[in-house]
């Protein structure tokens, strides 16, 4: 076959192939020009999922009226006029084929008036042809494009299309995008006649809780670090809120929303150590990146880039969110929580009675801990930092002991009353109940303590683990393999803090333990540690694997489900769990801690009905 020229129809069909996959690609389109002409207001108006029509209207600058009919031509755009251009766009749109790829495979009118023009004009293509001549319109101000039929001379296109419902849905996300990374510009859309987003210039805070809620706009961390020229300012929402279901995920770069691999792995590194496998992280965060040290011209859609330095911005992603998440209860003045405190005000009275006190779902149980941080920044502040133990004498009974802890619960509620309050007593040798001013506590003794432990060992990884000499060896039968892995990861087991040698041909003699675990079961301690590490090269096992290794010495070395603890012990640990970071969750993402307040009890209880 012959190589020939293609027709300039089948060219511009070709390439609005690549730009207008649905009608949610030409919303996006048309609103990037909307923002591109400093519009401050935008109307959007779909019928039958965008098939049938798409109307956007802006109060933005305008087109002048000799720059109609060429804004419809292909290549033709205002934004970029060199390569030196192309390599600093900071503009939404710059490729000039959005407007002549849509008018190849549907009907589009084109109306613009300018700030200056006396009158507003109109330009239309019907067939996928030359744009028609320039005529006169009414328009107050700014730019309206009708897309009409989309895809009605592709007929092959229009049948990959989905339902109404689905192509609608495409089309608010995209809007909803949009909303997101411009709050200062006011939104309205309508599907089918009927109003379906009303959103008003205003505050960042007041557009989250417009598109994402309430919960996400009250209870979302706030983000915001600098690294050089980079900045990231935005919100992430606590583990605890996570959902099995994908949650609120959003990414700007420059004001463009955008999937990146980089930044997705940044973050997943950055709630590796609070989420739970099966949930879901929500953000919504903002990068600032100079124009020049990123490629935005990487995908038709412009949904991917390219960092020139993307080594830095990984790690100014992770840092700054792991910053985020590892709130103490007692971090700053304002006490920030990022702990469970669970209720049931999703389930019905008789449902959560079936439940009694277990723990209900991580993102029903972040909400009511607002009510402790509430109640912690409404007390007058006292002098300092203070320890709070239960005496060290022992209380005879519990009657005793819930008197006295009440009366500690009072008097100190004129101070500085810690958030977890005060242990009562220990719940089937695994849970420990605590008492505070808004109400009751349960605590995961293993969960908290495993936390804790590995954030202490974490603050000591820099060198070699502190090591403690055990006053009997600890002889334990290995296997093959495992004598293979103790010789392989002789080095990596010493800076962990464990001096270990042979016993036998097939022995192994611990003779010296991290100080932080001296009171663990060594032999299991140690298998779990072989296990790791027999999974693992043998090459920089602690560079790259540190935190895993880390995570199973906490989870060995906490203290273990039905061992009885003292009122001093149960405090001991509530108030090392203020000061932890990422407190709120153990090693694996499960929470540590749950708590009712008074009034949820109440209503358990149907008291005052």
């Amino acid at each position: 076959m012959p190589i020939r020229v293609l027709p300039e129809l089948l060219i511009s069909q070709i390439a609005a192939g690549e730009v207008v996959e649905r009608p949610a690609s030409v919303v996006k389109e048309l609103l990037e020009n909307s923002l591109d002409a400093d519009a401050t207001q935008v109307s959007i108006q779909l019928e039958e999922g965008g098939v049938r029509r798409i109307r956007i209207a802006d109060d933005g600058c305008g087109i002048e009226r000799d720059e109609l009919r060429l804004a419809l031509t292909r290549h033709a755009t205002s934004k970029i006029a060199s390569l030196d251009d192309l390599e600093r766009v900071a503009s939404m749109g710059f490729r000039g084929e959005a407007l002549a790829a849509v008018a190849a495979v549907a009907r589009v009118r084109l109306t613009s008036r300018t700030r200056s023009a006396r009158q507003a004009y109109a330009v239309h293509t019907e067939q996928g042809g030359d744009p028609s001549e320039v005529v006169p319109a009414a328009l107050a101000q700014g730019t309206v494009v009708e897309v009409a039929d989309l895809y009605f001379n592709t007929p092959a296109r229009r049948k990959f299309l989905k339902s109404t419902a689905t192509e609608y849905g495409h089309c608010e996300e995209a809007v909803r995008r949009i909303a997101l990374a411009r709050a200062d510009v006011a939104l309205d859309l309508s599907h089918d006649g009927r109003q379906r987003l009303r959103l008003a210039a205003g505050h960042e805070t007041q557009r989250l809780h417009a598109l994402l809620g309430a919960d996400f706009a009250e209870h979302a961390l706030p983000v915001s670090a600098q690294a050089g020229p980079f900045r990231l300012e935005g919100r992430v929402l606590p583990a605890p809120m996570a959902t099995a279901r994908q949650a609120a995920q959003y990414v700007f770069v420059n004001g463009r929303f955008v999937r990146d691999r980089l930044i997705a792995h940044a973050l997943r590194q950055a709630y590796a150590d609070v989420l739970h496998a099966s949930r879901q992280p929500g953000y919504v965060l903002y990068l600032d990146v100079p124009p020049e040290l990123v490629d935005v011209n990487v995908h038709p859609a412009k949904t991917e880039v390219r960092f020139r330095q993307p080594q830095d911005i990984h790690r100014l992603l992770q840092q700054a969110v792991e910053r985020a998440l590892a709130r103490t209860l007692v971090a700053s003045p304002d006490r920030p929580q990022s702990a469970p405190f669970a209720r049931y005000a999703e389930s019905p009275p008789s449902q959560a009675v079936q439940l009694g006190l277990g723990v209900s779902q991580p993102r029903a149980a972040y909400f009511a801990s607002q009510t402790i941080a509430k109640a912690w920044r409404d007390m007058p502040s006292g002098e300092g930092e203070r320890a709070h133990a239960a005496p060290a004498a022992s209380i005879p009974d519990a009657e005793q002991a819930l008197t006295r802890v009440s009366a500690e619960l009072r008097r100190d509620a004129e101070g500085d009353l810690p958030p977890l309050g005060y242990a009562l007593a220990q719940l089937h040798g695994i849970y420990i109940l605590a008492q505070n001013a808004a109400g009751l506590i349960v605590v995961d003794m293993h969960a908290a303590h495993e936390r804790i432990l590995y954030e202490k060992l974490k603050q000591g990884q820099s060198g070699q683990f502190a090591s403690q000499r055990l006053l009997l060896p600890v002889v334990l039968t290995a296997g093959p393999g495992e004598m293979a892995t103790l010789e392989t990861h002789a080095v990596a087991l010493a800076e962990l803090g464990f001096v270990l040698g042979r016993a036998g041909p097939e022995q192994i003699a611990v003779r010296e333990v991290p100080a932080l675990l001296a009171a663990a079961d060594v032999p299991a301690l140690l298998r779990a540690l072989l296990a790791d590490l027999a999974e693992f090269p043998a090459s920089r096992v602690l560079e790259a694997h540190r935190d895993e290794l880390l995570a199973t010495m906490a989870c060995h070395g906490a203290v273990r489900a039905h061992r009885s603890l003292s009122l001093p012990e149960m405090n001991a640990l509530l108030r090392e769990m203020e000061r932890v970071e990422r407190a709120g969750q153990c090693n694996h993402g499960r929470p540590t801690w749950v708590g009712w307040p008074l009034a949820e009890l109440d209503r358990l209880f149907l008291r005052g009905r």
